[in-house]
């Protein structure tokens, strides 16, 4: 069972990743080369309909443990379920996009703001800043 609380804590892990990850980018601007493909796998999957990976993994973990499974995904048991809404209904999955993508809009749009303004304001090739 160890396994699978592991995995279910590196899942926790790679989707508050992929909800914060474009504003951590501001401090650690690399950061995007692995943030967005993260984010993107993870939008691809959920655009899918397509099962997670990492939720299969858990689910046949605890199997081979014995514990028993849980229907609904990840998002669904360790969130949804605790606080009463329908994972599946329109509203909380129009949540999830909408809260994924305005804090990821967000946070690339700061970076291509911030790197916008430094093109900008760097001296031309050959000249020096009085």
């Amino acid at each position: 069972m160890l396994l699978a609380h592991a995995v279910a804590l590196v899942h926790a892990a790679a989707v508050l990743f992929m909800l914060v990850g474009a504003l951590l980018a501001l401090r650690w601007p690399r950061l995007v080369l692995l943030h967005a493909p993260v984010a993107l796998v993870i939008l691809g999957v959920n655009l899918a309909g397509a099962d997670c990976p990492l939720t299969d993994l858990e689910l046949w973990l605890r199997e081979r443990a014995g514990a028993p499974a849980y229907e609904g995904g990840f998002l669904g048991h360790y969130l949804f379920d605790p606080l009463g809404l329908d994972v599946d209904a329109t509203g909380t999955q129009l949540g999830i996009y909408v809260t994924a993508s305005g804090v990821n809009a967000l946070g690339y749009g700061l970076l291509a703001l911030r790197y916008a303004v430094s093109r900008t304001s760097a001296p031309a090739p050959g000249r020096s800043r009085p």
